[in-house]
């Protein structure tokens, strides 16, 4: 069983565990926040070694009260690939490549969505919605199937036809509808009440967060519960980058890890990159960002992310779709079937090589985020009609 509250990011405020109602009155979001003196009675370092190889061996640090409540489908505990740095021109010591594109779902999602479907299922909730740009969606699609939830997913009109496709294979209601991930958003939050769904979009809910972080535990004990000195991922809505900062702050109390905070890099496409502007720097906005999980305009919490990239003396960087798909290209031939957004690292690794941010000794990660295969039609079209109304809404769910 866990023992979790929960406390503001920003001010610090505390409250009960909730599962909707993040935002704090200051305007920062509510993070989950655990008892780990009662976490240390049964997480040790020692027994984590003959657990279950899923993302699941941390549960003592994950929300869900109830084992019963649990939703797998084996997520977590991907692999973390070294590649040789020796036939690359960086000035940097290691190089490594977490491997999330063999996640269940073929993504990352897998984890956040995991933790979260698992919280619904313990609530009794029986429908559920998110906006995506793709690789959620299909995430809750599968999860939600497994628990006996019914899913609604809205995608921004110009996603990959075969992530929506794969979205219905699920079992999901999924709708295609007109302009970015923040249109679908206002879908989900303005329909809410009628169809009585909870939303499990970015930051709407705890446990995606929650799931996220576990790539930071297992980073740590791949590693032998040491840190790299960079941490290079793609950003779009930024709970990845959220979850692993709170998993290195609690293995750190814990006493699982010593030393500094990984530098954290967000990557963004140029076209869409608003940290990167946050922090002062120019980008061109000429080129269109692609319908990838990078293109959220307005991320839910970019405060908190900007903290982040400063205390940890970070920063963010954008790359070109050309960046992109040459990056694309290098990875294959490493045997890596790599997303545009895990491509998005390895352009972001060679943009701030040639601009000299690295030191000779760093160890740096990046993250493959999803397989490559379902952006393989990236510039085609659904055959899925346009949400243009409620109307429309109505008469599908009712089917």
């Amino acid at each position: 069983m866990t023992r979790a509250g929960m406390v503001c990011s920003g001010c610090g405020k505390q409250k009960p565990f909730t599962y909707e109602e993040l935002t704090c009155e200051c305007g920062s979001t509510f993070l989950v926040d655990y008892d780990l003196e009662y976490v240390r009675k049964t997480l040790t370092q020692q027994s984590i070694v003959n657990r279950a190889t899923t993302m699941w061996r941390y549960r003592e640090l994950l929300p869900v009260q109830s084992p019963q409540s649990i939703v797998s489908l084996g997520e977590g505990w991907t692999p973390l690939t070294p590649i040789d740095v020796s036939r690359i021109p960086l000035s940097i010591r290691k190089l490594w490549m977490k491997r999330e594109e063999l996640n269940p779902t073929g993504s990352f999602k897998s984890r956040g969505l995991s933790v979260a479907v698992s919280l619904l299922k313990e609530r009794g909730i029986r429908r559920a919605a998110i906006a995506s740009n793709g690789n959620a969606g299909t995430a809750l699609a599968a999860y939600a199937g497994c628990a006996g939830i019914d899913s609604i997913v809205f995608v921004p009109e110009d996603c990959p036809p075969l992530i929506i496709r794969e979205c219905q294979r699920y079992g999901a209601h999924t709708f295609r509808v007109k302009g970015l991930i923040q249109h679908a958003g206002q879908w989900v939050e303005s329909y809410k009440h009628i169809f009585d769904w909870t939303s499990v979009s970015t930051l709407r809910e705890p446990g995606r967060v929650e799931g996220k972080k576990t790539l930071g535990f297992e980073l740590a004990e791949q590693l032998g519960w040491r840190l790299p000195t960079v941490i290079i991922y793609p950003t779009g809505g930024g709970s990845g980058i959220i979850g692993m900062w709170k998993a290195f702050k609690e293995l750190r109390e814990l006493g699982f890890i010593q030393g500094p905070m990984p530098r954290f890099v967000s990557v963004q496409e140029i076209g869409c990159a608003p940290l990167v502007r946050a922090l002062g720097k120019q980008v061109d906005s000429a080129e269109a960002a692609s319908p990838t999980g990078m293109r959220v305009p307005h991320p839910p919490d970019i405060v908190l992310l900007l903290r982040i990239l400063k205390e940890t003396e970070g920063t963010a960087v954008a790359v070109s779709r050309g960046e992109i798909e040459e990056a694309r290209r290098m990875l294959g031939n490493r045997g890596i079937s790599a997303s545009p957004e895990g491509a998005a690292t390895w352009a972001g690794l060679l943009r701030l090589n040639e601009e000299g941010w690295f030191g000779q000794d760093d160890q740096v990660v990046l993250f493959n985020t999803a397989h490559a295969l379902p952006y393989e039609t990236l510039a085609g079209t659904s055959n899925i009609p346009l949400l243009t109304n409620l109307h429309d809404l109505i008469n599908t769910l009712r089917k």
